[in-house]
């Protein structure tokens, strides 16, 4: 069972201000004795991108930040950068493009390198792209909009370190339900995860998930729906009915293996709000 902790950052987490996200990882990773690695391979800024987490992290007090901007296959090879993610208590992944992060470092040593980590007990967390990238099938790429419909996205392998998830990311700002709705309509075992800009959901080994952050989650739970996804053709719209919608702000716990809120100590599982609804 995977030991370590990952954290998915909806984007646009907040850099200059609290900081709530990126504190949390950096507490998580060690603290004043966090060894973080930043990997930009997504990122069309290149090295700027790491160099600006960097700067973040060592201003929240982490020891070491090795930036790692692998732009090819052999360098996401190379034994030099998997050997930074094996000193590393924690790895961040930022944004930009999902499918470039798992094109070029999918498969490669690099990628071994940081699911060792994470079975040993690292953090893991991925921003917009890199929080899409963390689970085992990942949002590649697709259109937005509240109807689901037919081929309204695709689905890439991701690097698996979420399994049974698939995550979106930018949310609500970005008006991303349909497509959600509309893998999960195509793959009803998977559990979708919508995570606002400035929201990240922190699982642990336990599998529970936390949200920190100014916005939302929502949680799509399509184990028990129907739908007539199969027999759609072209890109028309889809039904898909009897799906398990959650909204979670910060504060709430969900169980992602049981698929169920998780009360706190002393409430009644009406007490709280975050109401379920189909």
């Amino acid at each position: 069972m995977p030991q370590g902790t990952v954290i998915v950052i909806g984007g646009a987490e907040d850099k200059v201000r609290d900081r709530v996200i990126l504190g949390r990882f950096v507490a998580l990773a060690g603290g004043e004795k966090a060894r973080i690695a930043v990997i930009s391979s997504a990122s069309s800024l290149g090295p700027e991108a790491g160099e600006r987490y960097r700067e973040i992290f060592l201003d929240l007090g982490a020891a070491e930040v090795a930036p790692i901007h692998a732009a090819t296959r052999l360098q996401a090879n190379d034994e030099y950068f998997a050997g930074m993610i094996r000193r590393s208590t924690g790895v961040f992944m930022t944004g930009g493009n999902q499918l470039r992060l798992s094109s070029i470092i999918g498969g490669t040593r690099l990628a071994d390198a940081i699911a060792g980590r994470f079975r040993d007990g690292a953090v893991v967390a991925g921003t917009s792209a890199g929080a899409s990238a963390v689970s085992s099938h990942m949002i590649a790429f697709g259109a937005s909009g509240a109807t689901p419909k037919h081929r309204m996205a695709q689905i890439a392998a991701g690097l698996g370190l979420l399994p049974g998830v698939i995550v979106d990311q930018h949310f609500q700002q970005r008006n991303r339900l349909g497509r959600l709705l509309s893998l999960i309509a195509q793959n009803p075992s998977l559990l979708g995860l919508g995570v606002d800009e400035d929201t990240a959901g922190v699982v642990g080994p336990d599998q529970v998930m936390e949200v920190i952050g100014r916005g939302s989650i929502t949680v799509v739970d399509g184990a028990a729906s129907d739908t007539d996804a199969w027999e759609v053709r072209g890109h028309q719209p889809l039904m898909i009915s009897g799906v398990v919608l959650h909204s979670f702000p910060a504060g709430y716990r969900f169980d992602l293996r049981r698929r169920t809120r998780v009360v706190a100590p002393g409430l009644t599982a009406l007490d709280g709000g975050a109401i379920a609804s189909s």
